[in-house]
């Protein structure tokens, strides 16, 4: 018997929602962005986005069922994204997700938002363990083994800051748009590689770090300002973006090495970033390891993906009751 799932993403500024079908077929998905909004104070404004999450989440809602030709008596199962991101926010997806789980009498299912990252591999391609997984984000760069569904085992983490971070710090400090990611990567191909700046955490261990980088960037531009001279902006953006990819690289090759898996999937906004993928493609050529990468719409905040997470716990029953509650910071393990 096919599974429909209706999935609920408000994390942080993207309203959506989606109907996935047996955790891999996307039979309808909506999204709502708020990103204009907010680019306006240069970075997501919480209230703002709690507040716009409440005015689209029932239209969202009914603009996912209208494309899926379908109504919510048809659906096994109601999942949500519980944790991590903007408290308020969340709050709007999982009070919604609760009231039609009540309404229909169907299974309520929490997802993780990082774990939604991952699966979102699965409606692309179907995952085969074990494999590595990376997640690059605004919020989290973490390096996991994953044996099987749902099983997970950290091999490091950022020390400090995510790479989304100092992506998003980066290109405020030069005078870019939000979001930061995006629009450094479209400047750095205009660039050399012509500023020399730190590389992060060169030890043997899985761990990241961004502070230091973001921090160099940050100092190189006061001083420069300082002594009259100007930057260039698209040399800054390249050789940021460089050593931000390598640290990256250098960790997955470590992995490769010592764990012998031969499957990496990587997850999380910044996996949008085409350089990144670039780069991962030859680290996989180099080890003949299997990369999977979701394409652009999966990439970044999506419903569907939430779907897809929920689908293994569906099959094992793990459904949540109506104490459900929200978690700014959710760890995957």
């Amino acid at each position: 018997m096919d599974i429909y799932i209706l999935a609920i993403e408000t994390s942080c500024d993207e309203t959506s929602v989606a109907i996935v079908k047996n955790g891999c077929e996307v039979i309808g998905l909506s999204i709502t962005t708020q990103i204009d909004i907010h680019a306006k104070y240069g970075g997501v404004v919480p209230e703002v986005a709690s507040r716009m999450h409440t005015e689209a989440i029932t239209l969202v809602i009914e603009d996912c069922l209208e494309k899926a030709h379908m109504k919510i008596e048809d659906m096994n199962a109601i999942a949500v994204t519980y944790a991590p991101g903007l408290t308020g926010s969340l709050m709007v997806g999982v009070e919604a997700a609760k009231t039609l789980s009540l309404i229909y009498n169907l299974p309520l299912i929490a997802v993780n938002h990082l774990i939604g990252h991952i699966y979102a591999n699965n409606l692309e391609s179907k995952m085969e363990f074990p494999l590595l997984a990376l997640i690059v984000s605004g919020g989290h760069t973490e390096l996991l083994i994953m044996e099987d569904d749902y099983k997970f085992k950290r091999l490091g983490e950022t020390m400090d800051d995510a790479i989304g971070e100092a992506y998003d710090k980066v290109a405020r400090v030069i005078g870019l748009s939000y979001p930061g990611g995006p629009s450094i990567e479209r400047l750095a191909k205009e660039g050399k590689h012509n500023y020399q700046l730190p590389q992060p955490v060169m030890d043997n261990t899985y761990n990241f770090s961004y502070s230091g980088l973001k921090s160099a960037v940050i100092n190189l531009v006061h001083n420069e300002r300082q002594r009259g001279n100007m930057i260039n902006k698209a040399d800054l953006a390249k050789s940021f973006q460089d050593v931000a990819v390598d640290e990256l690289v250098r960790k997955v090759e470590l992995a490769f090495k010592n764990t012998g898996i031969k499957r990496l999937v990587i997850a999380g906004g910044v996996s949008a970033n085409k350089y990144l993928k670039e780069e991962m493609e030859v680290l996989c050529n180099k080890y003949d390891a299997t990369l999977l990468i979701p394409r652009m719409l999966y990439c970044t905040d999506n419903a569907a993906m939430i779907g897809a997470a929920a689908y293994p716990k569906y099959l094992k029953h793990e459904f949540s009751d109506y104490s459900l509650n929200v978690s700014s910071s959710g760890e995957i393990v």
